[in-house]
């Protein structure tokens, strides 16, 4: 019995870790697509002030800045498929875990105590990065954290709405 318990375990934990690289995959996948979108749309910003420019008015036409609008929607309609994407794949992880009789470990936070000083590093966020692009880099180097251990450790920090020179704390949850 406890043979079949352990197999169980192991079938759900292996399952459990495809799905996630999945999920890590496509949120991959959404942030170069909002990257993307970010260079378009500022594309789009430069096109309409040479429009708008008497001088500029031959460097680019209506049909070209409709195409760009063309291309910025099929991006768009694509990073809201590939959301829906991730939420039904949450929404499966959520169905198969529910019928199962193991009960999945909560996640603990690594952020400090209230009046302590948590070890990690300070970061100048630059353009075009992101909190994945981030952790990556400091995974890279050796530094083993998670866009969720950033979040944590910058209460308020909206991953949406990074901008160059903002600063941000990464922290090394293998420091003690």
């Amino acid at each position: 019995m406890v043979a079949v318990a352990c197999g169980q375990d192991a079938a759900t934990q292996e399952q459990i870790g495809k799905v996630s690289g999945q999920v890590q995959d496509l949120l991959e996948a959404q942030v170069a697509q909002a990257k993307h979108i970010a260079a378009l749309e500022k594309e789009i910003g430069e096109l309409r002030d040479k429009l708008n420019q008497p001088a500029a008015n031959d460097d680019a036409s209506a049909e070209d800045l409709r195409k760009l609008a063309a291309q910025v929607q099929e991006i768009d309609r694509k990073r809201q498929a590939d959301n829906e994407r991730i939420l039904k794949a949450i929404e499966k992880i959520g169905k198969s875990g529910s019928g199962s009789t193991h009960k999945l470990p909560a996640v603990s936070s690594d952020s400090p105590a209230p009046g302590t000083k948590q070890k990690g590093y300070d970061y100048e966020i630059h353009s075009g990065d992101t909190l994945s692009s981030i952790a990556k880099a400091y995974r890279d180097q050796g530094v083993k954290v998670t866009t969720a251990q950033i979040l944590a450790a910058n209460p308020g920090l909206n991953p949406n709405a990074l901008f160059a020179g903002k600063k941000v704390f990464i922290p090394d949850p293998n420091a003690k």
